[in-house]
Formats: C-alpha cells, sequence, structure tokens
C-alpha cells in the first residue's frame, strides 16, 4: 500500500478551511477507500509541523485540547531527500515514515499559493494538484488575469494599485481607478475564501476597502462590476484529458455577493436553502442557464485551466453578462474548499472516486516529469 500524507493547517488567514477539507473531504475517503496508508500532518499557527491519529478527527480541534497537546508533544521534522520522510519522535527514540505521495489541503498563503508545492517539487514526492507556477499564478488574482489575457481571455476591466502607494497618495490611487465604473469590487490580490473583499458603490466606500484590503495584501485588485450578472464556477479534474464537474450557480439576493460569510456560515442543515442540491445549500447545481451560455462558460472554463497550467483540479469562477451573454473570467481556486465535493457527487463521481482519481493524476504527473532532465554534467568549474 502507498503511503499518502495530507498536509494541512499553516499560517493562513484560511487556516480553520483547511483543517475541514483536510479532515473531512480527503483523509476519510482516503481511508475509506482502503488502498493507502494515511498520515495526517498538520501544520499550526506558528509554522510547526505534527503528525499523529489524533489529528484526523475534527473533534480534536473542535475540543479545545489541541494547543495544550502540542505545548506538550515534539514537532515533525521533515526530510527532503529522494523524496519527502517524516521523522517523528517516539518514547524510544524516532520512526521514519517514507511518503510516496502528498495531498496538500493547505487554503491560502504559504499553501496553495505555491510555496509547498515548491517544496514538494524540490524533494521530488508525487503530489496532487496544480504545480507550483501554476498555484503561483492562480492565486495572484493580479497575474491570473494577466496571463489568461494574453490568451485572449477576456475580464471585466480591471487596475491594480500597491497598498503602500495609496499610503503615500490616496489620489493617485484613486485616479488610476477613475478609469472604471461603479459599482466595484476591491480584493486582496492573493487570498482566497473571499476574506477581505468588498463591494463598493461611491469614493467614500472604495477608500475604506482599499483600507480593508490592505489589512491583508500589499497587492490590490479592482474590478468593475458586471451588468446583469450571472456568476457561475466550474470544478475541473485532470492533467492532459479533463473532466468537467457541473456548472454552479450561487444563489444570492441582489444586493450581496458571494463571500466567506455565504460560501462558509450559513450553509448546512441549519441554512434556509438547505434543500437545495447545490454546495451547503445555496447554489443551483447545476445552473439553470441557457444552453449556448452554459457551454461557452465550460469552454472559457477549460481555455483558463489550459492558459494557467493547471494539473490534477481547480475551480474556474467566472462572470456572465446575461444580456451580452459574455463569459468573463474572474479567478481561480487550484485548492477547491471541500474539493467542491458536493459538485462532484452530482456529475456521478463519489468523495472515495475524487481523492483516488486525484492521488493517480499526481502518480502520473510524477512519472512524466521524472523523463524530463533537470541537471546537467559541465567542466564549468575547472577552469578556475
Amino acid at each position: 500500500m502507498k503511503t499518502v500524507a495530507v498536509i494541512f493547517g499553516g499560517r493562513s488567514t484560511e487556516h480553520d478551511i483547511s483543517i475541514m477539507t483536510a479532515i473531512s473531504s480527503v483523509i476519510k475517503p482516503l481511508e475509506l477507500s482502503k488502498d493507502y496508508i494515511v498520515h495526517a500532518v498538520y501544520i499550526n499557527k506558528a509554522g510547526e509541523w505534527f503528525s499523529d491519529a489524533k489529528l484526523k478527527d475534527i473533534k480534536f480541534f473542535q475540543s479545545g485540547n489541541i494547543n495544550d497537546w502540542m505545548n506538550k508533544t515534539k514537532s515533525v521534522r521533515v526530510l527532503f531527500k529522494d523524496g519527502l520522510t517524516l521523522i517523528k519522535p517516539t518514547k524510544f527514540g524516532e520512526s521514519k515514515i517514507s511518503v510516496d505521495i502528498v495531498f496538500p489541503a493547505m487554503h491560502g498563503t504559504h499553501g496553495e499559493d505555491g510555496e509547498l508545492m515548491g517544496l514538494l517539487e524540490m524533494s521530488g514526492v508525487a503530489f496532487v494538484g496544480c504545480d507550483m507556477t501554476s498555484s503561483a499564478i492562480a492565486m495572484d488574482k493580479v497575474l491570473a488575469k494577466q496571463v489568461t489575457q494574453s490568451d485572449g481571455i477576456i475580464s471585466t476591466p480591471w487596475v491594480t494599485i500597491n497598498y503602500s502607494s495609496v499610503a503615500k497618495s490616496s489620489d493617485l490611487a484613486l485616479q488610476k481607478i477613475d478609469s472604471l465604473k461603479y459599482p466595484m469590487f476591491v480584493k486582496p490580490a492573493h487570498l482566497g475564501s473571499s476574506i477581505g473583499i468588498s463591494r463598493v458603490k461611491d469614493q467614500e466606500q472604495l477608500i475604506n476597502a482599499i483600507e480593508v484590503a490592505g489589512h491583508y495584501d500589499e497587492k490590490i485588485i479592482v474590478e468593475q462590476e458586471v451588468s446583469n450578472l450571472i456568476e457561475v464556477t466550474l470544478p475541473i479534474i485532470g492533467n492532459d484529458e479533463l473532466t468537467l464537474a457541473l456548472l454552479e450557480r450561487p444563489i444570492l439576493k441582489d444586493e450581496n455577493f458571494f463571500g466567506f460569510e455565504t460560501k462558509y456560515m450559513q450553509g448546512g442543515k441549519k441554512g434556509k436553502n438547505s434543500d437545495s442540491k447545490g454546495s451547503q445549500g445555496y447554489s443551483e447545481l447545476p445552473a439553470n442557464i441557457p444552453k449556448d451560455i452554459y457551454r461557452n462558460a465550460e469552454e472559457v472554463g477549460v481555455a483558463v485551466y489550459r492558459s494557467l497550467g493547471c494539473s490534477g483540479i481547480a475551480r474556474i469562477d467566472m462572470l456572465i453578462d446575461s444580456k451580452t451573454k459574455k463569459v468573463y473570467f474572474n479567478e481561480v481556486n487550484p485548492l477547491p474548499g471541500g474539493l467542491y465535493a458536493h459538485n462532484w457527487r452530482m456529475k456521478g463521481i463519489s468523495p472515495v472516486e475524487l481523492v483516488t482519481k486525484l492521488v493517480d493524476l499526481a502518480i502520473d504527473k510524477k512519472n512524466k516529469d521524472d523523463k524530463y532532465q533537470t541537471s546537467f554534467n559541465t567542466s564549468y568549474l575547472k577552469q578556475f
């Protein structure tokens, strides 16, 4: 049996979401498959690594006992040599666990943004999901738009500003944004889960929103709102050959947007729309939109996935003007929360099938990458 290390937590604003994704959507279905030995690897908010069977239970995190446990427990060391090895302290010394595949479940900063993937690439271990480059681009809303626009994929009008420049001269920042029309959205460039995002209708709100976004990120993106808006999202899995999930449409009141509270705090069994087939009771699945627009959105989603070089899994978010039927690229999530298992289930792919497919894709990608030469012998140093 192959050994899978599920890495989650981290020094990110999305720390708690990562815990839920890892335990509910990755570890449990992997163990249910009975095909893998699964190790939970938890990185706390201070950046320390821990591994223990206790960390597979969400109740352990909910109990509040985890901080006391970490204070009494030695952290895990990680050896990056010919793959990845976990070195765990024991009563009688240390135990070494050789990892075959890493399943990253770290949302946001220091994980999903490519930092963890770079470490894994250097170690030479197979890992699930997008590589370092595509993860870094996908998690930078500005870079993602620049790359996709170079491939002819349209986005709603946008500008980017640096928060430090705003602090020096707010007038210059406002002049740059003058090219856009209200309403607008102000976002930190690198965060996910809709954290730090504001919708603004006038200059006063705009200035306040820049302050909020600047609390989370130096780079800020300001986007013009799409008229006659239909918001949709499309999960995709695959490397060379792609499988599309169902196009999903959030169901929101006109004055709201798809923010953190809507995504994570109003759903489940207690949600007002808990009878919905969508995620946490707030979405239409599949999206009930005209067939031509549906197909166009699927084509745009695939084009974005290819443009950014995604692999394994990603979720493409798009904005549609229902009158002009134009589909605008919004952003990419290279590690969808809960892996969007609710959507794949409606597509006919169970949570167990989803994670096992992703592990297979990781192994396939690693085998292909290993065919490329990354070192080169020269006599360069002998000339000195």
